[in-house]
């Protein structure tokens, strides 16, 4: 019987860091002084979308104005709500199918703002 080998998988943290044991390792500083921008201020924009797709729709969100990691939580939390697959590219949340007006439900419940634009 032949052994399989496990595959070795290096993990980092959230913010994309590998963690080091060098004792020279210096994180990088924050700035503190920058006000931190409220991402439930933004107005978000919901797209439906077909073309380049193979016919399939997909749900678009743009317009989300936070950092990067944010955008990844939000896009995580919207795929569970609205129960679908999708994804977070190029600051878009990416939505399979026709989810937009159950997404704009769960985004006043939320305390979102938005407006449904294109299809």
């Amino acid at each position: 019987m032949v052994k399989k080998k496990k595959k070795i998988r290096f993990k980092s943290d959230a913010s994309g860091y590998v963690f080091s044991t060098n004792p020279d390792f210096v994180p990088p500083v924050v700035n503190e002084d920058e006000e931190a921008v409220d991402a439930k201020g933004a107005t978000l924009y919901l797209w439906l979308e077909k073309n380049g797709r193979g016919g399939k729709t997909v749900t678009i969100v743009r317009g989300f104005q936070g950092n990067d990691l944010e955008l990844k939580f939000l896009g995580s939390q919207m795929k569970s709500a609205m129960s679908t697959g999708g994804s977070v590219k190029e600051g878009e949340i990416i939505l399979q199918g026709d989810v937009h007006d159950k997404l704009g439900k769960w985004l006043n419940k939320e305390g979102y703002s938005f407006k449904k634009a294109g299809g």
